[in-house]
């Protein structure tokens, strides 16, 4: 009994993701436009690359050792004695324009009209890692175990339930926050990571163009990580 229930489970899936295909080859991809749009902020100068909130957001989403949806990555440089380092944290952008988002055969990526998060569907995945390949930030990560690409999706059931995503509330140094990311760039959202006098930027060394898809991230950037013009 329960073979032939995964049996009808399987078919009925596979039904829906079919269906699913086929409307979006007849669809004109019409990005969405969000009541607000959430993004995060990093203090790329405060962060002491202590990566807990790699740690929590591999525990949050049970991921195994390969796949990582937040990433704190080291970028260093020059020559002695005018040496630098500094810490770049990133996950998914939870772009404007997200270039997985119509590169998805399926339509199992969407954006949520109420905050422009980006998430997707799982049952409608069918891993073909299209998404993968568009995404300029290699946020999408293939899961090979299941066969299906996952991402984060700045913990929706934690932010719909009023509280913070758990990479944010896990880092001690306070320099990585969600907000809406209007505030966060223009600076009238409070928040630590964010000290009176700083300024942000959309895009910081080691970084893709921002222009291409419209990441809804900001940083305070290390002196020699800022990319001016």
């Amino acid at each position: 009994m329960a073979n032939t229930t995964q049996t009808l489970d399987r078919a009925a899936i596979k039904a829906r993701i079919k269906e699913n295909a086929r409307k979006r080859k007849h669809e004109v991809y019409t990005p969405v436009v969000p009541d607000m749009q959430m993004g995060f902020i990093h203090n790329n100068v405060d962060c002491i690359g202590c990566r807990a909130c790699e740690i929590a957001c591999k525990d949050k989403n049970g991921l195994n050792a390969g796949p990582r949806f937040r990433r704190v990555q080291y970028i260093e440089g020059g020559v002695f004695p005018n040496v630098f380092a500094f810490k770049i944290n990133m996950s998914c952008n939870h772009c404007g324009e997200p270039a997985c988002l119509p590169a998805c055969p399926t339509g199992a990526i969407f954006k949520r009209q109420k905050d422009g998060i980006v998430d997707i569907d799982s049952t409608l995945c069918i891993g073909c890692r299209k998404c993968e390949a568009a995404c300029p930030f290699g946020a999408p990560q293939f899961d090979p175990e299941h066969n299906i690409v996952s991402k984060c999706n700045m913990c929706v059931d934690e932010q719909d339930a009023g509280r913070k995503p758990y990479c944010v509330s896990a880092c001690m140094m306070r320099v990585l926050d969600v907000g809406p990311i209007d505030g966060l760039r223009d600076g009238s959202y409070q928040t630590k990571a964010r000290g009176p006098n700083d300024e942000v930027v959309r895009q910081v060394k080691s970084m893709a163009n921002p222009e291409l898809t419209n990441p809804s991230i900001v940083f305070v950037p290390h002196s020699k990580g800022r990319v001016d013009g």
